[in-house]
């Protein structure tokens, strides 16, 4: 692991041109927010005078880590830059004491994370839709966010409520005990989620209401395909699929149980590298 060292709020412009080359959709905000949230686990590998490559890790208690930001710059590919910056995002789940790590793998890094040891969980996709469509519908009646912590635990897994809690500051709305939806700005698209909701009908309203906020403008839209109300809805409001990745999962004590996403209730997560 020879040359990885943490992250730094001043990497943060070298950064953003690693997510660029890539064609991500994340913001300068996307990064510092990650570092703020775990500046501990946050890694970075230089070579040449460059930033190489970027691994995050963030930690939800000690229930479950989740990696992101898995970037390498395209010239120094196929050097086990990744490998060496994984390995240290692993190594610092387990000083946590973490017992699951999860991870929404492209097709060009499944193999290194089987690898090292992940499992295909479930499939996950992005769906775009273009700032060609209008909605000429009314606003739905939706009121300002409140924390709803029972119902996120029982979508997401785990408390997340610090990461919520700063993704609230951006945009964010709910209907009181039904669920709730969130929203920032991205470099590509406005970026739809998290969603967490009760009923179609909750995800309907509170996807109305972003719609609405964002009339003209591209948008992307990151969800389980287990969860059919949810593509039911991205269609109709004429999202297409973009993207096809696969969630993976990593135990770190052999058996240990996986409190998983529940789909059901997940109308959009809140991005591949946070889950």
């Amino acid at each position: 692991m020879s040359g990885v060292r943490l992250l730094q709020s001043c990497d943060i412009a070298a950064a953003m041109e690693l997510s660029r080359e890539a064609g991500w959709n994340q913001t300068e905000s996307d990064w510092r927010r990650i570092l703020d949230l775990e500046p501990e686990g946050c890694f970075a590998l230089d070579r040449e005078g460059v930033l190489a490559g970027t691994t995050t890790a963030v930690c939800y208690g000690k229930e479950m880590a989740w990696i992101g930001m898995v970037l390498t710059r395209s010239e120094f590919r196929r050097r086990g830059f990744a490998r060496q910056l994984m390995e240290r995002a692993l190594a610092f789940s387990r000083e946590r004491g973490v017992t699951i790590v999860r991870l929404d793998a492209t097709p060009m890094g499944r193999p290194l994370y089987a690898s090292l040891g992940f499992e295909e969980e479930c499939p996950i996709e992005r769906w775009r839709r273009s700032g060609d469509n209008v909605d000429s519908r009314d606003g739905p009646a939706v009121t300002a966010y409140q924390p709803m912590p029972g119902l996120d635990r029982e979508a997401f897994g785990c408390d997340r409520s610090r990461l919520l809690e700063s993704l609230a500051e951006i945009e964010a709305a709910s209907i009181p005990g039904l669920g709730y939806a969130m929203g920032r700005p991205g470099t590509r698209a406005a970026y739809f989620g998290p969603c967490v909701a009760g009923t179609p009908e909750t995800a309907r309203m509170l996807l109305e209401w972003f719609l609405e906020r964002h009339r003209g403008e591209s948008i992307c839209w990151d969800l389980l395909p287990e969860n059919h109300a949810a593509v039911a809805l991205a269609t109709e409001f004429g999202f297409v699929r973009d993207r096809s990745l696969i969630r993976m999962i990593r135990r770190e004590r052999p058996h240990a149980a996986s409190s998983g996403v529940n789909s059901a209730l997940t109308y959009a997560i809140a991005g591949f590298e946070y889950g």
